[in-house]
């Protein structure tokens, strides 16, 4: 019979850098508190690029910022206005560029981290995105787009523990969405996945497969599949103790009361304090002295 790893694939949902950069806009808008940093003309100028890039008024907002910086309002603030102003424009690379000087000169400032990572992944380089985007959701644990953002680049290069934990923040965030929840579910069962082809490469007749393939056979709702898969699971190591679970269910499911008290207890020698071990041998005691005359 051929293995196969368990569940459906994982479809990945891009994050585009635009639904990025509009929750950035208002870090950016700040202007009267950025500008206080510059001398007043210059404070000004900045200003009114701000107002510019919020009017989407590009080639105003590129001219004041670029005149900011070369007459020397050289700011990370700065950098990360007319980062966004290239990022607006699809010019990504060169977004990326500005808001690494803007890392560069205010490291603890963390919306360039994450802009840089958006750009990043747009240019097709996730990779490279991932130091920006791991170092945006430490400067920023709250902000839920870095954790999306992080998400999108780990699974675009298969780093599926990363995925994971992307996305567990991400629910941490926003407990009540349905829709993040799922993707968390969905990235669970992608590094299940992960696991199983790398188990395979190692070693195809590892117990571990076959206990994979009997997990799916229940969810198939094929106990007798399962049962063998399981079985085959149980022969090749006998200490996994929750195939032994596994196959007490099995056959306490089917009234089989005597095999399964055989597999808890070889489920209890290897986990005696299971809670689930322990509770399904006494619903077998109880079933078992039911039945007795």
């Amino acid at each position: 019979m051929r293995q196969r790893a368990p569940g459906r694939r994982f479809v990945r949902r891009p994050i585009l850098p635009g639904a990025v950069l509009g929750c950035f806009l208002a870090i950016a808008g700040d202007a009267r508190g950025q500008g206080a940093d510059l001398p007043p003309a210059l404070a000004s100028r900045f200003t009114a690029g701000v107002a510019a890039l919020q009017g989407g008024s590009l080639d105003e907002a590129e001219a004041a910022f670029r005149g900011v910086l070369r007459d020397g309002g050289e700011r990370a603030f700065v950098h990360h206005n007319l980062g966004i102003v290239l990022q607006r424009r699809d010019r990504h690379a060169a977004a990326v560029e500005e808001f690494h000087r803007a890392s560069a000169l205010d490291p603890a400032f963390g919306p360039p981290r994450l802009l840089a990572g958006s750009s990043l992944i747009a240019l097709g380089r996730p990779a490279d995105a991932l130091p920006d985007l791991e170092r945006a959701v430490r400067l920023m644990p709250r902000e839920i787009n870095a954790h999306l953002q992080l998400a999108d680049a780990c699974e675009r290069t298969a780093r599926f523990a990363c995925l994971t934990e992307a996305y567990r923040s991400v629910v941490a965030l926003a407990p009540d969405d349905p829709e993040y929840a799922f993707r968390l579910g969905k990235a669970y069962l992608r590094q299940s996945q992960d696991a199983f082809e790398r188990i395979r490469a190692v070693d195809p007749q590892a117990a571990r497969l076959s206990q994979a393939l009997g997990q799916e056979y229940v969810a198939q709702g094929q106990p007798q599949r399962a049962r063998v898969a399981f079985e085959a699971a149980a022969a090749r190591n006998p200490r996994l103790g929750e195939v032994h679970l596994a196959l007490a269910r099995l056959a306490a499911d089917d009234g089989r009361w005597d095999d399964a008290a055989r597999e808890v207890a070889l489920e209890l020698a290897v986990q005696p304090a299971s809670r689930e071990g322990l509770a399904l041998r006494a619903q077998i005691e109880a079933a078992r002295s039911a039945r007795r005359p």
